[in-house]
């Protein structure tokens, strides 16, 4: 099967897709990545060379294999066409795929489901525990953004293969060119897959309050451990990597994040009690948010499992629950019906 014709394929799956958005909707991105899978699979039903796999290795990439062709699923309930992809290290690629596509699902604003080729469409690289890329596909009024393999000037096909360390000499070339006049900071070059992508560091005290606030209920979210005993010792260290690593943030005193008295009990009211709990009952609005709004493969990596965005709530609580010894965050905070559903 040559390309365009794989092309016209999915032209016919996206076609579907976007006709279910509009009508039934998608709810969680694995929902519709099933549905990706059955769609492509009715479609190629009478081409032995396409037996999609049901049941492939979580991690695995792209998502969906066919023979020479492979599709990576990215989806979003919010009116963009932007996304945390796979890692950098591509550990878990199937080496038979040799022409990757990406088929987005879009639910916010207009529903839409639509597909581009996965080189055109990686623009940007970013990290939350390891280097990640960031795909975007051209709102149909946008002119489409330069691949960031065409910014780094090396082919996808060449930088895949490359080892981690040859792969960060490309990533460190690019930062340094997209923020020549920035203060970057460099984490120490080493033979890791962890942090080590330049960043444009910022302090968090200087963040605006509503800066702070977002990003205090994002990091909360995803670091339920946040709620042990003041007497852990590093109960904030992913906290404190995620604000840094994903955000660029710099937070040298992370217990103030939660515990100081400015952040607990802004009122100064002096009514006591655990200042952890006073502190994340002020931001649960903003962490009701976070849980809808923030890419899936954040919770895989932080939580190492995917939860539908209306269940992270719930989720958080149960996390939350099992770390806490002094007090059970379920009883307190969230007590909405909808959060514990």
């Amino acid at each position: 099967m040559t390309k365009a014709e794989f092309e016209a394929i999915l032209d016919q799956c996206c076609a579907i897709l976007t006709d279910e958005a509009r009508s039934s909707g998608f709810k969680s991105s694995s929902q519709f990545e099933n549905r990706v899978r059955e769609v492509l699979d009715t479609l190629t039903r009478d081409n032995a060379s396409f037996a999609i796999d049901f049941a492939p290795h979580p991690q695995a990439f792209p998502d969906i294999a066919m023979g020479a062709f492979g599709v990576g699923v990215k989806f979003t309930l919010n009116d963009t066409w932007r996304s945390v992809a796979n890692s950098v290290l591509e550990t878990q690629r199937i080496e038979a795929v040799k022409h990757i596509y990406i088929v987005f699902g879009k639910m916010g604003g207009t529903p839409e489901v639509r597909w581009g080729e996965y080189e055109q469409s990686v623009i940007h690289v970013r990290t939350s525990h390891v280097p990640r890329f960031e795909v975007e596909l051209p709102s149909e009024k946008a002119v489409a953004k330069q691949s960031l393999f065409t910014e780094m000037g090396v082919p996808y096909d060449e930088f895949c293969k490359l080892p981690m360390q040859e792969k960060m000499k490309y990533i460190r070339a690019y930062a340094r060119k997209i923020h020549p006049d920035g203060r970057l900071w460099w984490i120490e070059d080493r033979e890791t897959d962890e942090h080590t992508v330049p960043i444009q560091a910022r302090l968090y005290t200087n963040l605006t309050t509503e800066g702070k606030t977002r990003l205090r209920a994002e990091a909360a979210l995803l670091c339920p451990k946040i709620v042990e005993s003041g007497r852990s010792r590093n109960k904030y260290d992913d906290l404190v990597l995620y604000l840094l690593t994903y955000h660029g943030v710099l937070c040298h005193q992370a217990r103030d994040l939660f515990s100081a008295g400015s952040v607990a009990s802004p009122k100064n009211d002096d009514e006591g009690g655990i200042y952890i709990e006073r502190a994340l009952k002020l931001i649960e609005t903003e962490m009701r948010e976070a849980a809808l709004r923030m890419d899936d493969a954040l919770f895989v990596e932080y939580w190492k499992e995917s939860v539908a965005p209306e269940k992270r709530i719930a989720r958080w609580l149960e996390k939350a629950d099992k770390y806490a010894s002094d007090w059970k965050p379920s009883a307190s905070l969230f007590t909405d019906e909808e959060a514990q559903s």
